[in-house]
């Protein structure tokens, strides 16, 4: 037995004993160099847990490599999940074993992993649980489904003393990261303004009804820690991002990549002293399909004299500085501009190219991963889960202000976007925000949008000053076992 199995096998045989007695993306991959002559007995066991769309690509980065070998595959439907257990016997020795419930895989000491790509409301559960148990986490994005469980992983994380890597694998492709050091090094001057772009253009997801959920599908399992509700979408897979007792919109899905990437470049490590959020599920054939959350957005995130603004549109919108998906920092030297997940330039303020950023591959970011759970070092991960925590928790207390936000006519959102302290940044925003609803055939005059109240939140406790209405849906009423632990 390798020093390192043997230290692992010890904490995991400790970390039982202790729990018994207390009760989208298409890029290339890319290996550690030093890992590929890894022998069969120095290789972790991983277990998969959601496998239908995201998990996919964790499988196909997994079975790229040499020192892991997947040991269960873990989904609800088992068709899915048995399709992808043919898929991995072509491509390894061993033919992992198919479970429907995750407990099962996290039973067996054999292993030393779990990488989830789960529905969002399963995301907090699933790692806490497999923590429990003993095991490094590999988590997508965002962390959480609430602002209160995102905290709970990462006390369960540190009180385990478990590895959990986030999946913002931004954070990993060395593009990004020159762009980011190019601001933190002052490269564009001072940079109070980080704006998120998530233009992504997408359809209605079909009329409301009761849909008949899949036979092959344990729907009690699926629906977890979320409300045993009759199926009211056509499709029941990824659709689950448009209604709110499962996913938290184009924000928590593809929002949290730009929203994380800001933060980062601004240097903020902690949640927003202010927040407020308008827009709504706009435009024919959204308004009164079956999703919920909203298809157009804007929240504007205040941290001292720093400002963070996230634009959402899913219906065509031009892009902003050549960024359809990506995040635009405004220094008072020019700008820096991410324009695609591991590419962007750096502009003076003539707007004039002065370098290029550019390079990384999607499996770098689990390569730094499994550093970091044969170190055993926190530090060592590009994205740990503390700060998947805070950049998920911020597309939960947008959404939060937007939620709580009353009908309103646009001309109203104008007349609040004037009267803001912060005023070019609401006042562009909004007249790009009009603009969009024209170009998109809709009557500025005849639309009325959602517009949230700005909220006071203390970042120290995570909480909102002096509203009940909002510190209520900091979290969410689970069903029983589904429970995160408190």
């Amino acid at each position: 037995m390798t020093n390192y199995t043997r230290r692992h096998f010890l904490q995991d045989t400790l970390l039982a004993a202790a729990a018994a007695a207390a009760g989208s993306t298409a890029f290339a991959r890319a290996d550690e160099p030093e890992k590929q002559n890894a022998t069969p007995n120095e290789k972790l066991g991983i277990a998969m847990v959601g496998v239908h769309g995201q998990g996919k690509n964790h499988i196909k980065e997994y079975l790229n490599r040499k020192d892991v070998e997947i040991l269960y595959v873990c989904d609800p439907d088992r068709n899915i999940g048995r399709q992808r257990v043919a898929e991995i016997a072509q491509r390894q020795r061993r033919k992992p074993r198919y479970v429907a419930d995750m407990r099962k895989a996290f039973e067996d000491k054999a292993v030393d992993f779990v990488s989830i790509a789960t529905p969002n409301h399963w995301h907090a559960l699933a790692a806490i649980w497999a923590m429990q148990a003993g095991k490094d986490v590999y988590v997508e994005k965002p962390v959480s489904h609430n602002v209160w469980e995102g905290r709970r992983i990462v006390e369960i994380a540190r009180q385990q003393d478990r590895i959990c890597q986030t999946g913002t694998q931004c954070r990993t492709l060395k593009g990004t990261r020159d762009a980011v050091q190019c601001v933190h090094d002052g490269k564009i001057g001072e940079v109070k303004l980080a704006r998120g772009v998530c233009y992504k253009p997408r359809e209605p997801i079909g009329p409301p009804g009761n849909y008949q959920v899949p036979k092959e599908v344990n729907y009690n399992l699926y629906s977890g820690p979320a409300p045993m509700t009759p199926l009211t979408r056509p499709k029941l897979h990824y659709d689950w991002h448009w209604q709110w007792p499962y996913g938290n919109g184009d924000l928590g899905n593809q929002g949290i990549h730009e929203i994380d990437i800001a933060r980062w470049g601004l240097g903020v490590n902690q949640l927003s002293d202010e927040v407020v959020s308008y827009g709504g599920r706009l435009g024919h054939g959204w308004d009164d399909d079956a999703g919920e959350t909203a298809n157009s957005q804007v929240i504007v995130h205040r941290f001292g004299d720093k400002t963070i603004v996230l634009e959402v549109r899913n219906m065509p919108t031009p892009r902003l500085m050549d960024a359809g998906v990506g995040v635009v920092f405004y220094g008072t030297d020019g700008y820096v501009v991410l324009n695609a997940y591991s590419a962007g330039v750096l502009l003076d303020n003539d707007l004039n190219v002065v370098r290029r950023f550019q390079g990384g591959q999607y499996g770098d970011h689990f390569a730094n991963f499994i550093k970091a759970v044969r170190s055993r070092k926190h530090e060592d991960l590009n994205a740990d889960i503390l700060d998947g925590h805070l950049s998920s928790a911020l597309c939960h207390t947008g959404n939060i202000s937007m939620r709580l936000g009353k009908q309103v006519p646009l001309a109203d959102v104008e007349y609040w976007t004037k009267s803001q302290p912060s005023g070019d940044t609401t006042v562009d925003t909004f007249e790009r925000f009009a603009a969009y609803l024209k170009q998109n055939h809709l009557d500025p005059a005849k639309t009325t949008v959602s517009l949230g109240p700005t909220l006071a939140f203390d970042p120290t406790t995570e909480t909102f000053k002096n509203n009940d209405a909002a510190n209520a849906m900091l979290t969410r009423e689970y069903r029983k076992p589904f429970v995160v632990p408190a």
